[in-house]
């Protein structure tokens, strides 16, 4: 049954391969994402695309919380700066604020021997700059074994599953997709640190449309809006 997923994920990868320069990412001016839990809108995910000659810097923000009777019980922000050279990744910062928890990761890249450096609130040191970060945007994950927290830095090993083509509606707009399971390969993870995450992307342009997990209540981001 391996084999035969990695046979799937070899042929997708190719099928990516027009696509696969992040270059492609740089017709977009923003994306803007609403989230949901157990489908209450509580917050949004948000992008913008700037272009600037042979740089490409993405900006993201996000903002949510979940409140009962009037009361929160949790509050999330995140901000954070990815950039880009030519297509090449360059950078990468963000912080967060997890209810009173402060957590932070900055990315750059070595000139020398061209690994990540990362210097994170959960991991510091040097990784092959093959892993990638671990936002949804950039449909390149799913050829990835291993992608970085844009949280805190730490290195999550994962499989990645293809499930299929799918039709998606989303506020009175369909999508054909490209749905694929994201778990953890390290299965001595607790489990709110595991990997268990559906990804929707847009079957002819890319463009992440949706994503799904269970995590104290069933989450999903929905794009909203894009230009």
């Amino acid at each position: 049954m391996k084999k035969i997923l990695f046979s799937i994920i070899i042929i997708l990868s190719l099928s990516f391969e027009t696509f696969s320069h992040v270059k492609h990412y740089s017709q977009y001016e923003f994306l803007e994402y609403e989230l949901f839990r157990n489908n209450k809108s509580i917050g949004f995910h948000n992008y913008k695309f700037i272009k600037n000659d042979e740089y490409l810097t993405v900006d993201s923000e996000v903002s949510f919380k979940i409140t009962k009777l009037g009361v929160d019980l949790y509050r999330y922000y995140a901000k954070s700066m990815e950039k880009y050279k030519n297509g090449a990744f360059s950078s990468f910062s963000s912080t967060t604020k997890q209810n009173k928890k402060d957590k932070y990761v900055n990315i750059k890249v070595d000139p020398i021997d061209n690994k990540l450096i990362i210097d994170g609130s959960s991991f510091k040191g040097k990784v092959d700059n093959s892993l990638i970060i671990g936002t949804w945007w950039n449909h390149e994950i799913i050829k990835k074994d291993a992608q970085i927290s844009a949280v805190s830095g730490r290195i999550i090993r994962q499989n990645v599953e293809f499930l299929g083509k799918e039709e998606v509606t989303i506020n009175n707009k369909n999508y054909k997709t490209l749905k694929f399971r994201f778990t953890s390969s390290d299965k001595s993870l607790s489990k709110d640190k595991k990997l268990n995450t559906e990804i929707w992307y847009e079957e002819d342009t890319f463009l992440w449309v949706k994503a799904a997990f269970d995590k104290t209540g069933y989450w999903e981001y929905r794009l909203k809006t894009y230009k």
